[in-house]
């Protein structure tokens, strides 16, 4: 069961989208861009979206994380 982004939120502003993470502007979308993630959002996971659309995801540190003493069980 999904559910609901925790710590992203969008504004859609006229013909922009503002994402916020935790209250703070995290980024800002225009045009096709724009249009293009509200398409999306409709049909995919919000969080993901959001997190790729600011930059915040995949770091390149997720499988050392995986594998570390306090993740395993």
């Amino acid at each position: 069961m999904r559910s609901g982004p925790s710590g992203f939120a969008y504004t859609v502003r006229g013909a922009e989208v503002v994402i916020t993470h935790h209250g703070a502007r995290a980024g800002l979308l225009r045009g096709a861009k724009a249009a293009a993630f509200l398409d999306a959002v409709e049909s995919a996971d919000p969080q993901m979206l959001m997190a790729k659309a600011t930059g915040n995801y995949r770091h390149g540190n997720e499988r050392t994380a995986k594998q570390h003493p306090r993740n395993a069980g």
